[in-house]
């Protein structure tokens, strides 16, 4: 039972630490965000931090990772179920896109987020990539119409739409693609 209560705190600090990690990154950027802004924003000390987390880059991974990982099971059931072409895809970019999307979009430091994971982190966001393209190709059957359709994807965001706006240009994209 103690070991059980034990793991719980560490899940609950760990959530908090990624919580605060997430909003402090949104507001002030990579560059600006200190350790004692996480530590402050999640009510913890900064050597609790380091119980968790080797430094601000590893912060910023787990952040990254946790935006995304718990969502793949998700994507998974989508593509196990029967639909259509055009209803999994617009499934599966609900998922892995528009969900995330839709905690950043607005916030100060929005535009750097998924800029400065591909500048400090470019094998996470590499991993995430191919498992996107794994997950489109399983819908699209096809390798390089995956791949321009994640181009396509990219191109939709590049001007911070609104998330009503990109859900709609993401609409019209997977219906163009799955025609």
């Amino acid at each position: 039972m103690a070991g059980t209560r034990s793991e719980e705190r560490d899940a609950l600090r760990r959530a908090a630490i990624l919580d605060a990690a997430l909003e402090c990154f949104l507001r002030f950027g990579y560059a600006k965000t200190s350790l004692d802004d996480i530590a402050k924003r999640a009510n913890l000390s900064r050597p609790l931090l380091y119980l968790k987390f080797k430094n601000k880059e590893d912060i910023y991974a787990a952040v990254f990772e946790s935006l995304f990982e718990a969502r793949y099971p998700r994507v998974e059931q989508v593509l196990a179920r029967p639909g259509t072409a055009r209803d999994k895809l617009l499934q599966v970019y609900e998922i892995i896109l528009l969900e995330p999307w839709a905690l950043i979009a607005g916030a100060p430091m929005a535009s750097e987020f998924y800029a400065a994971c591909e500048r400090l982190l470019p094998e996470v966001e590499a991993r995430h990539r191919r498992r996107w393209l794994k997950y489109t190709q399983a819908v699209l059957a096809s390798k390089p119409l995956s791949e321009v359709f994640m181009l396509a994807v990219d191109g939709l965001q590049s001007d911070l739409p609104a998330p009503r706006v990109l859900r709609q240009r993401l609409a019209l994209l997977v219906e163009r693609f799955t025609d």
